[in-house]
């Protein structure tokens, strides 16, 4: 029998960091979009490198970060008397800061993509830059912006080495499926790693066909429209 806890615990903690890299990765990328300052190139290699640096590595500077000694640990013990180490928040910061560079890449190219002159058609007509950033340049971007969601999602769901590292494997707290499958292969229950490795592909699978098909359906207006023009 499969235990769902940690399905579930993982769709959760997937969704929650969905959240968090959608809010950041779309102000990140309309930030870098129109602003030009020193050290640009330096922010957007570390807003990348958890996409190329080992999970692992991201999972230990995380923990130097919030564990009891680091700074942000040793400021919410102080001040709020808790701690996010070991804890299924932990885990959420973990798929967040390792999803964030795929919905930063998606995002920024989307909003490259945006033809500016559509954004200074609707200035000159009266919209302020929250207005064309809402009403223009979102809904322009929108394909690139799903894109991104949808592989952030599946990025923070198949989260293994930061996790381990700064949520550590409690079962019924914090195991998520690729912890799951991990400890159960050790152990040699190779029948339940596999049930986990069936439910965790067919979710990743479903999502990637989705995406690919609502892509190839929103692109089927723009080339019937060329072929009229």
């Amino acid at each position: 029998m499969v235990e769902w806890q940690p399905v579930i615990l993982s769709i959760k903690v997937a969704l929650c960091s969905l959240i968090f890299v959608t809010v950041f990765g779309v102000m990140a990328a309309h930030l870098m979009r129109h602003r030009e300052f020193p050290g640009k190139a330096a922010a957007e290699a570390i807003f990348t490198l958890p996409l190329v640096l080992p999970p692992v590595v991201t999972g230990f500077l995380l923990l130097i970060l919030i564990g009891k000694q680091g700074p942000v640990g040793r400021l919410l013990t102080e001040v709020l008397h808790t701690q996010i180490i070991f804890t299924p928040y932990a885990a959420i910061l973990a798929g967040t800061v390792v999803a964030f560079p795929l919905m930063y890449q998606s995002t920024k190219a989307a909003f490259l993509a945006v033809d500016t002159n559509l954004e200074d058609a609707a200035r000159t007509l009266g919209a302020g830059e929250w207005r064309v950033f809402l009403t223009v340049t979102l809904p322009l971007a929108w394909p690139g912006l799903v894109a991104g969601m949808v592989l952030s999602f599946a990025r923070a769901l198949g989260e293994f080495g930061a996790t381990i590292m700064v949520a550590g494997n409690i079962p019924g707290k914090t195991q998520t499926i690729p912890l799951a499958i991990y400890f159960a292969a050790e152990s040699n229950d190779l029948t339940q790693a596999g049930l986990y490795v069936v439910i965790i592909s067919l979710i990743t699978f479903a999502l990637i066909f989705w995406l690919n098909t609502w892509s190839k359906a929103k692109a089927k207006p723009t080339r019937t429209a060329k072929a009229v023009s």
